[in-house]
C-alpha cells in the first residue's frame, strides 16, 4: 500500500476507532456510580424533484429530508444527590454519499459536556444548539414540517437546525411548573477583541395543558469577520447562503427575535409563529442600512390514525425597503407533509412545497452589491440551488429509519 493511501485509510479509521474506544470504555471500565452510554442515529433518504434549479428541473437523491441523517453518542453518570455528569457527540452525514455534512469536522452537529442538578439546573460547554432553537424552534414550523420544505424561505430566521455555536456555555434553569428557560454565550476567542465573533442567545417556553408558547432572542456579532457561506466566523454555523439573505452575509451583526405558540386538542394541532431578523451593517459590510425581514407562519397537523399523520403550513416573509430597494422582496410558501409509520423506528413520507417570490432584494458580488429580482428558494434544502425565477416547486418521497 502506498504511504499516501495508508495515511488516508488511517485518517478514515480514526473516527471509528474513537467511537469504539468510547463504547469499550463505557462497557468495560469498573464504575462506582450508575452510568450509561447510548449510541443512536438516523438514516434518511428521499427521491426529490425540483421544478427549477437555476433554470432547469432536476430529479435527485436527497439526504435528511424528513430528519437529518446523523450518528451520535450520548451518556450520563449519576453523581448522587440529584446531580449527574453528561455528554453528547453527534455527527451529521450525507447518506447518499457517505460524506460528512461538514468536511473536516467530525462532530459537526453537537459536541459538549456538562453537569446537571435537579435543584440548580444544567451547565454545558462545547458546540451546541442555541436556546433560541431549542425552545422556539421546537414549536416552530420545522418540528412539524421538515426544514427541507417547511423552513421559512432560506431559513432566514434560523428556526431550523442551523444555529450551532462553538465555544459556547449554556445554562438551563430548573423547570418551574410548565416554565423552561435557557441562556447561552458563545465566545469569539479573539485576542484583543473578545466580543468579535461572539454570540448571545436566550429563550423561554411555557406549557399549560394543551397550550404551549415560547419566545427567543439571538445576537451574532461580527459576521463579516472571517465569514463564509453557511458558517459564522469563529462561533459556529448560520444559514446566510440563500438568495433570500446572502446579500447581507457581510453584516457586522445579526439579531433574531422569534415567538411561537401551539394548541393541541385530541389529534389536531394548530400553531402560529412570528420572527423578526435584522442584519446590521458595519465598516466591512457591503450594504449601508439595516436589512429587516419579518415572517409570520401558520402550521397544523392531524393524526388520521396511529400510523398516518398529515401536516400543512403557510408562511409569508417580507423584507423592508432599505439599501436603495423601493419594492422589497416578499415570499409566500405553502408546505405539505404526509408521514406513515411502519414501526416505531421506520417511516415512509412524502413532502411537497411551493414558493412564490416577488419584489427585489440585494445580491453581493465581487464588484459590490446590486439590486436584483427576488427568486424562489423553498425551505432550506434549496439554499444552494434556488430557482432563477419567481416560483419553485419541490416534492420528495422517502424513507427514514432511526436506531
Amino acid at each position: 500500500m502506498h504511504a499516501k493511501n495508508a495515511k488516508r485509510q488511517t485518517s478514515f479509521l480514526q473516527p471509528l476507532c474513537l467511537c469504539s474506544a468510547l463504547l469499550a470504555t463505557a462497557t468495560s471500565t469498573p464504575t462506582f456510580a450508575q452510568s450509561s452510554v447510548t449510541l443512536y442515529g438516523t438514516v434518511d433518504l428521499a427521491l426529490a424533484y425540483s421544478s427549477n434549479q437555476g433554470g432547469a428541473s432536476n430529479t435527485y437523491i436527497n439526504s435528511g429530508a424528513l430528519a437529518a441523517s446523523k450518528i451520535g453518542l450520548t451518556g450520563s453518570e449519576d453523581l448522587g444527590g440529584g446531580n449527574s455528569a453528561l455528554f453528547k457527540l453527534e455527527n451529521g452525514f450525507n447518506a447518499d454519499t457517505g460524506a460528512q455534512s461538514t468536511a473536516g469536522v467530525l462532530f459537526n452537529r453537537q459536541s459538549y459536556v456538562g453537569l446537571s442538578s435537579k435543584d440548580y439546573g444544567q451547565v454545558t460547554v462545547g458546540r451546541q444548539y442555541t436556546p433560541y432553537f431549542q425552545y422556539v424552534g421546537a414549536l416552530g414550523p420545522t418540528n412539524v414540517l421538515t426544514g427541507a420544505t417547511g423552513a421559512h424561505p432560506g431559513d432566514v430566521d434560523a428556526l431550523d437546525t442551523t444555529l450551532r455555536m462553538n465555544n459556547s456555555i449554556t445554562y438551563t434553569l430548573p423547570s418551574l411548573g410548565g416554565l423552561q428557560a435557557g441562556l447561552q454565550y458563545g465566545m469569539g476567542e479573539q485576542a484583543g477583541s473578545v466580543a468579535s465573533g461572539s454570540s448571545v442567545s436566550a429563550a423561554l417556553r411555557y406549557d399549560y395543558q394543551a397550550f404551549s408558547w415560547s419566545a427567543g432572542y439571538t445576537r451574532l456579532k461580527n459576521l463579516a469577520n472571517g465569514n463564509t457561506a453557511g458558517s459564522f466566523g469563529n462561533v459556529g454555523s448560520f444559514a446566510n447562503n440563500s438568495p433570500v439573505n446572502a446579500g447581507y452575509a457581510s453584516a457586522d451583526s445579526t439579531q433574531l427575535l422569534a415567538t411561537a405558540a401551539r394548541y393541541t386538542r385530541g389529534d389536531l394541532m394548530m400553531g402560529l409563529n412570528y420572527s423578526n431578523v435584522q442584519y446590521r451593517p458595519g465598516a466591512l459590510s457591503a450594504f449601508s442600512q439595516t436589512a429587516i425581514f419579518n415572517t409570520v407562519g401558520l402550521i397544523g397537523s392531524y393524526n388520521i390514525n396511529a400510523a398516518l399523520v398529515l401536516a400543512a403550513g403557510y408562511s409569508y416573509t417580507a423584507e423592508k425597503a432599505r439599501n436603495g430597494i423601493s419594492s422589497p422582496a416578499k415570499y409566500s410558501q405553502l408546505s405539505l407533509e404526509q408521514v406513515y409509520s411502519l414501526s416505531k423506528r421506520t417511516a415512509l413520507y412524502a413532502i411537497q412545497a411551493y414558493q412564490r417570490a416577488n419584489g427585489q432584494t440585494l445580491r453581493a458580488g465581487s464588484a459590490g452589491t446590486s439590486i436584483v429580482d427576488a427568486v424562489a428558494s423553498v425551505g432550506d434544502s434549496q439554499n444552494g440551488t434556488p430557482s432563477n425565477g419567481r416560483g419553485q416547486f419541490v416534492a420528495m418521497l422517502g424513507i427514514r429509519h432511526s436506531f
